[in-house]
């Protein structure tokens, strides 16, 4: 399977797993619920793919404490704002991967740069984002798409260092250890009295269905074949395809949850795809004697 289908899966299973994660988080918090599914996913890649630990290598923390911060952040901002702020703001992520990736001397050919406007105005579409208004939860989101920005950069560089297994084992280790931390404090803060009553490991089980899809699917699979298609598809381009799990989430609410379809969300949907489709074009189907530079 070609890296790019790849990451075309992998925006599949993160886009059924905002499914999973809104009615995990009817439950849990943030942190209790990112802690158990990392948790779980490192175990799936572990015992999956054994055969890559074989050579002891140095716990990588960077990938694993940038996913934690990405992650937190986006649930945190979730409770403060709406769902079609924050789906449209944590999108926002394929537009500053390219320009980070100025920064780090990467090329944004002509194409690229279409596809990345397409996308964004697709995911304005897709989200029903209808205000610009600037609020607490609408900026800890934006923060966060800078973080996502920062993972597939750094899940770029990393990826042709390390084997994909060992990568991905590391920074869901790093992610569930932070989020357990975080989730312990917050617990006796927030709970004083009755931090891990009965009622809170009951909760847990509530949502064990949930919490298997996004520790196994999401993180374990997702995650895993996000490494191994970025060491072959450049970070822009990667972000473009990965866009697309607004879509697949869209699906997963008309399929999963009942939610209605509207007009405007297909037309969003569809302008996805055709940034999409733009991305992958094989740069051997551009014409290279064309006086733009349409790569990507």
């Amino acid at each position: 399977m070609s890296s790019k289908l790849l990451l075309l899966l992998t925006a599949a299973l993160w886009g059924f797993a905002f499914v999973a994660q809104r009615q995990g988080m009817e439950h849990l918090d943030p942190f209790t619920f990112n802690a158990i599914r990392f948790a779980l996913g490192a175990l799936f890649v572990r015992f999956v793919l054994f055969k890559s630990f074989a050579k002891k290598t140095p716990m990588l923390w960077l990938p694993g404490l940038v996913l934690f911060a990405a992650a937190s952040l986006q649930q945190i901002g979730i409770i403060y704002t709406s769902a079609g702020s924050a789906g449209f703001i944590t999108g926002l992520y394929v537009l500053f991967v390219p320009i980070l990736g100025f920064f780090l001397g990467q090329k944004s050919g002509l194409r690229l740069i279409i596809s990345v406007v397409l996308a964004v105005f697709g995911l304005y579409l897709l989200s029903s984002f209808a205000s610009a208004e600037v609020t607490f939860g609408n900026l800890l989101v934006l923060i966060s798409a800078v973080f996502w920005a920062m993972h597939v950069q750094i899940v770029h560089r990393y990826s042709r260092l390390v084997p994909t297994a060992v990568l991905a084992f590391d920074q869901f280790a790093v992610c569930a250890l932070l989020s357990t931390a975080f989730a312990l404090g917050v617990r006796i803060f927030m709970h004083p009295q009755a931090s891990f009553s009965a009622s809170y490991f009951i909760d847990i089980g509530k949502t064990l269905w949930p919490l298997l899809y996004g520790g196994i699917m999401s993180a374990g699979v997702a995650y895993t074949l996000q490494i191994k298609a970025q060491k072959k598809v450049e970070p822009g381009p990667a972000a473009v395809i990965m866009s697309l799990e607004g879509v697949f989430a869209m699906l997963g609410g008309y399929l999963l949850l009942k939610e209605s379809l509207s007009l405007r969300s297909i037309v969003g949907a569809s302008i996805l795809l055709l940034a999409m489709l733009l991305v992958s074009i094989p740069k051997k189907y551009v014409d290279k004697k064309s006086p733009i530079d349409l790569t990507a």
